[in-house]
């Protein structure tokens, strides 16, 4: 098989397609054959040596998410046959014509989703449901602060916010990014200069704070977003896109009885992972059927293309998810 193999942390210009051989896979696993992958931030990373895979997947060969069909199945497999339609995450190897996966991992691709809008979804909507709701206990009318809501995690928790009626107002340096966001339903909006947006929360919510906040930024944004938070709100760092470190106003923690959590999906045991791709498939799956949620898509392209994919992704000219297809 094909696969797109990361060399010595050269970053997208290191990339080079060779071939490989196929994936082997376990009683529990399934083979899939990819049809489609979508890019992330983190799948950056990992091509510059910043992000290296966890044990017991291929460390040269990147890529999150796939959305593809099943060509194989391990010998205790009940859920899945040859034939079907799957998607979902992996620690890693996405970038491939094939990979493995646990069978209880992989998420059924509705009838109505093409295999490139279904690689869309699993890291954005998946990384956004699991903080969110499993985590962050949103519920009806909980105000939501969303950092780089343009992003497809902060799109993904966009729609979220609206399928389980709570408040989203969303922040971004980009106002045409903002004015897409518009076009998803966003109402309250933050053109973020030089780090301050707080005050604005404040506006929005009555001088009362966000519930949740979903930071994708981290870096100069936490203190600002510590202080945009209501009594007893819970702030969720995904991502450090602004950088790894930061001043903590430890006071405010301590006055609000604020909830600090840190998270990421593909570190976790696999035990973990399975549940949440069944939360997933049950209480989310459904409604990209209904036309509640939608995965937006910025570009289709051939994996042929996958180095300028990434250097636009790398320059943040992106507006969703840029998918790759074999």
């Amino acid at each position: 098989m094909q696969a797109a193999i990361s060399v010595n942390a050269e970053g997208p210009e290191g990339l080079r397609f060779a071939e490989v051989a196929s994936p082997h896979f376990g009683p529990d696993e399934i083979r899939v054959k990819v049809k489609a992958t979508a890019l992330n931030r983190a799948d950056l990373l990992q091509t510059m040596g910043l992000y290296p895979a966890p044990a017991g997947v291929p460390s040269d060969i990147p890529g999150l998410e796939y959305a593809g069909e099943v060509i194989a199945v391990g010998s205790r497999v009940q859920r899945w046959k040859a034939g079907d339609r799957v998607m979902g995450l992996v620690g890693g190897g996405a970038w491939a014509e094939e990979l493995v996966t646990h069978e209880r991992e992989a998420i059924a691709v509705p009838a109505e989703l093409s295999f490139a809008d279904a690689a869309a979804i699993p890291e954005a909507f998946t990384t956004a449901f699991d903080a969110l709701v499993l985590q962050g206990g949103m519920t009806l009318h909980s105000e939501v602060l969303i950092h780089a809501v343009a992003s497809g995690v902060g799109s993904a928790a966009l729609q979220l916010c609206h399928l389980f009626g709570a408040r989203a107002i969303g922040t971004g340096r980009n106002e045409k990014k903002l004015a897409r966001a518009a076009e998803l339903g966003l109402t309250r909006s933050i053109v973020v200069k030089d780090g301050v947006f707080s005050a604005r929360v404040k506006q929005f919510t009555e001088g009362r704070g966000c519930d949740l906040a979903l930071d994708l930024v981290g870096g100069d944004w936490f203190a600002e977003t510590i202080d945009a938070m209501a009594i007893k709100g819970t702030v969720m760092l995904v991502g450090l896109v602004a950088g790894a470190s930061a001043e903590v106003p430890l006071r405010s923690v301590l006055a609000k009885r604020l909830r600090l959590l840190g998270t990421t999906l593909r570190a976790r045991s696999l035990e973990e992972k399975i549940t949440v791709a069944r939360l997933f498939e049950q209480r989310v799956v459904p409604s990209f059927v209904s036309g509640q949620l939608e995965p937006v898509v910025d570009a289709v392209l051939p994996m042929a293309e996958l180095e300028p994919a990434l250097q636009r992704l790398a320059g943040n000219d992106t507006f969703g998810k840029l998918v790759l297809t074999w």
